[in-house]
């Protein structure tokens, strides 16, 4: 059996397969969120241990007896958990859509040579929310707690620490870091230098950088005991989420799309070659599966439309209703949803607009849809970076937003591609454990192409399949227009 933990930022999955990618069991639990009006977005570490219990508790429970070989860890990207000379945690983690560390993002930018001279350096362009910026928050609000620094990991990277005692970091989680050449797979000194002075002390706290088909070890003997799995169980790499979700759609392989309706909402595709996208926008990350990931996030996404919803007295059982009796456009009404600010575009202090409202328009059900299209073709304008102008035959949706059929009809109509979801919706733990499952056979010289286990163990559900309406692609394309002209308007504009 393999084992899939999928640590996110409202809870932890836990997943628990056979060698052809049954599910036997399922596991979760829920995390707390410390969230401050400045931006801030934290969560202690050991919330994320104690939900890997739990998870893990409750699938191995529906399986008695069942033998896990091997696991492996996904996690958020972007979190820093730092550790002191003893391996403890510092302070609490700071996440991925933590907006605090804007001003210090910016001042990375700048000093790496702006844009051009990020892409140079290391491949990519840091965005508000990327781990670098955290570090350099805590050197200037935090100098004490900076110069206790002894060891940087990120939360998938920290798991797997509880887990076997260890210190490792892998390529693709390693990417969303702006400390890591994305690129040569190595970490960067000079970026590292712009925040410590030079003086090493944030280089030599870096970990020992893995491969997809490394494991960082085995189970300590005590955790063992504690979730009732072997000591011989392996630990693989794992990766940050988005990287194990590509796997968990078999995006394994050029030409294949996932898009994901999730806190955040992402879109990437896999490429043999790196990419590079002066604009920031694209994150040209390293796969976990040997490529890279080029990949595009927005911060704001279903927690908009669960807001709007409950806003207008309305739930997420309602949402089906509401897309289907209301028109593209939302008769006029477009919402701008960055009510948590944006990385893409990067607008880290933006907050959200809705605009066009008449005395015609201004109904519970056009707010709910134009909530709706504005998380949509924010992450659809991201989808066109990415492919460069290519249009997407096939689009793999994942998430809670792609559990609606109207949502993923929306996306069909709008995109001109077929929407299809995975038979397994925990994308995340089912590419955790598909990742284990490769490293294991690598480890014990029974190799697999990972490709061949995507075929094996990702199914694809036929009752979910939406293909688009040619009649609604033209009012789906001036719909996303006027977004993208209020956009300019707005935000863009009065950036320049």
């Amino acid at each position: 059996m393999y084992l899939g933990i999928d640590c996110g930022t409202q809870g932890t999955k836990a997943l628990l397969l056979d060698e052809n990618g049954r599910p036997l069991g399922r596991g979760y639990a829920r995390h707390a969120l410390i969230e401050r009006e400045n931006g801030a977005r934290e969560q202690e570490p050991q919330w994320w241990v104690d939900a890997l219990r739990e998870a893990v508790r409750q699938a191995l429970a529906q399986a008695p007896g069942a033998k896990v070989v091997a696991l492996g860890v996904s996690g958020q990207q972007h979190g820093l958990v730092v550790l002191d000379e003893n391996r403890k945690v510092i302070r609490p983690a700071k996440l991925w859509n933590d907006t605090e560390t804007a001003p210090q993002n910016e001042t990375l930018v700048k000093a790496l040579g702006g844009n051009q001279g990020c892409l140079e350096k290391i491949g990519i362009v840091p965005l508000t929310g990327y781990t670098a910026s955290k570090l350099l928050w805590m050197q200037e609000n935090e100098p004490e707690n900076f110069n206790r620094i002894r060891h940087i990991l990120l939360p998938h990277d920290y798991l797997n620490f509880w887990l076997t005692g260890k210190l490792a970091a892998e390529y693709g989680d390693a990417s969303g870091t702006a400390f890591f050449d994305v690129r040569q797979r190595t970490w960067s000194k000079e970026v590292l230098a712009q925040i410590d002075g030079g003086t090493g002390h944030l280089i030599k706290a870096l970990p020992e950088l893995l491969s997809p088909e490394e494991i960082v070890g085995t189970l300590r003997p005590e955790v063992a005991a504690e979730l009732g799995l072997s000591p011989d169980c392996v630990v693989s790499s794992g990766g940050g989420d988005n990287m194990m979700g590509a796997i968990g759609t078999g995006n394994v392989r050029e030409g294949v799309v996932t898009l994901s309706l999730g806190t955040s909402s992402t879109v990437y595709s896999f490429r043999k070659e790196s990419i590079a996208d002066a604009t920031g926008s694209v994150a040209s990350f390293c796969s976990s599966s040997g490529g890279w990931l080029p990949l595009v996030c927005t911060m704001n996404a279903t927690n908009i439309v669960t807001q709007t919803l409950t806003v207008v007295g309305k739930t997420v059982g309602d949402l089906d209703s509401v897309l289907a009796k209301t028109l593209p456009g939302a008769d006029g009404m477009t919402f701008l949803p960055f009510l948590n600010g944006e990385r893409t575009p990067d607008l880290p202090r933006a907050r959200g607009s809705i605009v066009g409202l008449s005395s015609n328009n201004f109904t519970s059900e056009n707010l709910v849809r134009a909530a709706i299209e504005g998380v949509t073709f924010g992450v659809l304008s991201g989808l066109d970076l990415i492919l460069a102008g290519k249009e997407p035959s096939v689009i793999f949706a994942i998430g809670g937003g792609a559990r609606s059929k109207e949502w993923r009809q929306l996306l069909a109509d709008a995109t001109g591609a077929t929407i299809q979801v995975p038979m397994e919706e925990e994308a995340g733990c089912l590419g955790a454990a598909m990742q284990a499952m490769y490293a294991f056979r690598c480890v014990t010289g029974a190799p697999m192409d990972l490709a061949d286990i995507a075929d094996r163990c990702v199914g694809i559900s036929q009752e979910e399949r939406q293909t688009p309406r040619p009649d609604l692609r033209e009012p789906y394309r001036l719909a996303m227009e006027t977004y993208r002209s209020e956009l300019e308007e707005l935000y863009l504009h009065k950036k320049q």
